[in-house]
């Protein structure tokens, strides 16, 4: 069983899915992903979520996703769950659900958590790069659905760094100022944030949204 840290490789598998079979480094390709798990199939909270994701899929093309999910039940229940899905979240399944049911892809992500469920995966998220990098991980517990706008935001909060080498103060926003590393010395500061900077301490150095 892995214990996937971030800046790992996320582990590469084969699998059965709502759209066929996939490899999953080769579904991915040069996209980025987020993969997460459901513990069960027909449950309230699943299917909010799901629905949530679905009906966020012009978000995700916009910024490069994929999202795929997985829990341990059979593709036969995902098939006939998606059609709930659709009659009660208002919008269509359109991304895969993979089909676990020997817990093998669970087990290799580390979605298994006996004591919080001996039988089910805890919900997990993975937000994977394009280079099949672990970029972030979030636990939720059976019980609380997860905040599909929060995954939005980081996935746009890490594009924006890995572009422009800034870092994101707490409770941004896309277009909100951003933050200069702290490894950027002040004389370069200037060449590589022509929008100008304000020093609050030698340490916490803003800049404006560099992509707007």
């Amino acid at each position: 069983m892995a214990h996937l840290r971030l800046g790992d490789t996320a582990p590469n598998f084969d699998a059965t899915t709502t759209e066929g079979d996939i490899n999953f480094h080769e579904w991915a390709g040069d996209h980025w992903v987020v993969f997460f798990s459901h513990p069960a199939d027909f449950t309230p909270v699943c299917t909010t979520e799901l629905g949530r994701a679905a009906a966020l899929n012009g978000e995700f093309q916009k910024r490069n996703v994929k999202p795929i999910c997985i829990s341990v039940d059979s593709l036969e229940d995902h098939k006939a769950w998606a059609s709930d899905i659709g009659e009660t979240q208002g919008t269509e399944m359109n991304f895969p659900i993979i089909a676990d049911p020997n817990k093998e892809v669970a087990e290799l992500y580390d979605m298994m958590h006996p004591n919080a469920d001996s039988t089910h995966t805890v919900r997990s998220v993975f937000i994977i790069d394009p280079n099949k990098k672990v970029r972030l991980t979030l636990t939720y517990p059976a019980s609380c659905g997860r905040n599909f706008d929060e995954i939005i935001r980081v996935i746009d909060a890490l594009q924006l760094s890995d572009e422009y080498n800034i870092a994101t103060p707490v409770d941004w926003k896309d277009g909100d100022d951003v933050i200069i590393p702290p490894s950027v010395k002040n004389e370069d500061i200037a060449a590589k944030y022509p929008k100008g900077h304000i020093e609050i301490k030698p340490y916490l150095r803003t800049t404006p949204a560099p992509n707007k």
